[in-house]
């Protein structure tokens, strides 16, 4: 019996949507050669991960083993799946594999960093495929929202693997490939070991509509309008600006696009050649002189990013261009959970405005790029995959959907970020387990979550910060009082007087009575510092403050 075995082991995307970071291992153990699926980003909150600016999976595992890495395979071009390819790239140094259209934008994240394009090598649909050490992968062509998104046919010793990436079941996609039952059976004919799929709408129970459905009653809705029309979607979904911006056109207006990202998106696939008829748009200096009643903007922002064009237009102005009275905004999206409050603070900014908001009213003017129940079965009879693993959701949708698979005759089993799981058998078996995490990009520096730079920041902001500055002399006697600066609190306690005169008296007491040994020992002496601002401020204020000790000493 061989000593090599198959591992598959998610380090994001498992247990969470987002992040997307998927490991393929074949060998002995801790000697398999190695093959990288996405590398993918999650976006911070101000509740979790203040000032934070991008969420990244924890490689560190795969660093440490970057000599037996062999390739990185990109899905397709959305943020959580191709967005971390520029900041992680350096750590791993394997060759990038993707089709044109994410090639275009894995190209345009390596080069924000100076690092070179020719790491990305553009690979064509299936049947071509690519040779990686002990694996031949090949992109198989699906439906989503976004241009060549692609599920990866890969074989192995052990046999075939499929990971579907992100799909849906569309023989009408407006751009992209339909979905081809034909050529998924036509893989499926040699046998699948494993099927490694979407989860992400296992609880959704009807079937999966098409982006066509929708289009109908976009331009309706636009036609009705009286004044400007807005609307905003994921910059990355290239079917829906497609399907609005026709829309939109059909109705007689002008197409104006707002938000760097969007640009970027529609230039990338008129590039890439995946877009060839999107609709003529005007510039917004061009939009401000049409009449309002013949424009349509469509704009950044759908998750209510405070930076984004729709929160800029909610707060009065974005690149010359008002909302008035009778204008109309669309939501033309789903709202991801933890999103909601944005969302609903430019809804509401909208509304005093006089501005007319609709959102996607059960699917009216939204659909979702994912495959829904009876899609997923649809899935798994057509592939009859020996094992099926769910990805791409939370744990609820994982453990759902590892029960779907079981009810259509599967072997299933639940892995989260960290589980490694082997294939090789009969049935799906824990491996081990290892250590996953979060990295954080905070500015221009990468962070461990664990690193407690956002933790002492969250500190901060519930509770304040009170800096304490103490000058000693070379006899360890204080030279004047302790002074005090106060963030984030308030200046006059339940006493009535000024906090930082409380604290400061406080203070003076305690460092006047200290004994020797207390002042002739920083350690000491900050940890009684500490003790007094944080019990003075809990009985003024009622609050445990942050508190930082500044000892200075003079020499003799």
């Amino acid at each position: 019996m061989s000593s090599k075995k198959l591992i598959y082991l998610p380090l994001g995307g498992a247990g969470e949507v987002g992040m997307n970071c998927y490991v393929y291992g074949y060998g002995a153990e801790d000697q398999e050669r190695l093959i990288v699926v996405d590398l993918g980003v999650t976006f911070p909150d101000m509740d979790s991960t203040p000032g934070v600016d991008l969420i990244l999976p924890d490689i560190q595992w795969l660093e440490e083993r970057r000599d037996r890495i062999e390739a990185i395979f990109i899905t397709h071009a959305h943020e959580d799946h191709v967005g971390a390819v520029g900041h992680l790239f350096e750590r791993l140094g394997a060759p990038v594999y993707a089709r044109a259209f994410t090639a275009h934008i894995a190209r345009g994240k390596l080069a924000e960093y100076g690092l070179s394009d020719k790491t990305v090598k553009t690979v064509s649909a299936w049947p071509e495929t690519v040779n990686a050490g002990p694996f031949t992968v090949g992109f198989l062509p699906v439906s989503h929202s976004i241009p060549e998104t692609s599920a990866l046919v890969i074989d192995t010793p052990d046999g075939r693997v499929v990971h579907t990436g992100d799909f849906k079941l569309d023989p009408t996609p407006i751009v992209g490939e339909p979905w081809n039952p034909d050529a998924w059976a036509e893989v499926a004919k040699p046998g699948v070991k494993a099927l490694i799929c979407d989860s992400t709408n296992v609880f959704s129970p009807d079937p999966g509509r098409s982006e066509s459905d929708i289009a109908d009653n976009l331009e309706a809705l636009i036609s009705e309008a009286q004044g400007m029309v807005v609307a905003t979607t994921f910059a990355s979904n290239v079917a829906r600006l497609k399907t609005l911006a026709d829309a939109g056109h059909r109705a007689g207006r002008s197409i104006c696009l707002m938000g760097r990202a969007m640009r970027r998106m529609i230039e990338a696939s008129v590039t890439t050649g995946v877009l060839a008829d999107f609709p003529t748009v005007v510039s917004p200096e061009e939009a401000a002189q049409i009449p309002r009643e013949n424009v349509m903007l469509l704009v950044t922002g759908s998750q209510g990013e405070r930076r984004a064009a729709s929160a800029q237009l909610a707060q009065g102005k974005y690149n010359g261009m008002r909302l008035k009275e009778g204008d109309l905004f669309l939501f033309s999206s789903k709202t991801i959970p933890g999103n909601e409050r944005g969302v609903i603070r430019i809804i509401n900014q909208f509304s005093e405005m006089g501005v007319d908001v609709i959102d996607d009213q059960g699917g009216r003017y939204h659909v979702s790029g994912h495959a829904n129940r009876p899609d997923l079965t649809t899935m798994h009879k057509l592939m009859k995959p020996q094992i099926v693993v769910p990805m791409h959701g939370e744990h609820r949708h994982l453990r759902e959907h590892a029960r779907l698979a079981q009810t259509n005759g599967a072997q299933s089993i639940v892995a989260v970020n960290g589980t490694m799981v082997s294939l090789s058998g009969n049935a799906p078996q824990i491996a081990g387990y290892v250590e996953t995490g979060r990295t954080y990009l905070d500015g221009s520096v990468q962070i461990g979550a664990l690193d407690g730079i956002v933790r002492d920041r969250i500190r901060m902001a519930l509770n304040g910060h009170v800096v304490v500055s103490v000058v000693l002399d070379e006899n360890d006697e204080p030279l004047g009082e302790p002074w005090c600066e106060l963030k984030g609190l308030p200046e006059i306690g339940r006493s009535n007087a000024p906090l930082v005169d409380v604290l400061e008296s406080d203070l003076d007491q305690f460092v006047g009575r200290a004994g020797d040994k207390t002042r002739g020992d920083d350690d000491k002496l900050e940890e009684g510092i500490k003790r007094i601002v944080r019990k003075t401020c809990l009985d003024e204020i009622g609050k445990k403050a942050e508190v930082t000790v500044i000892i200075s000493r003079l020499e003799a």
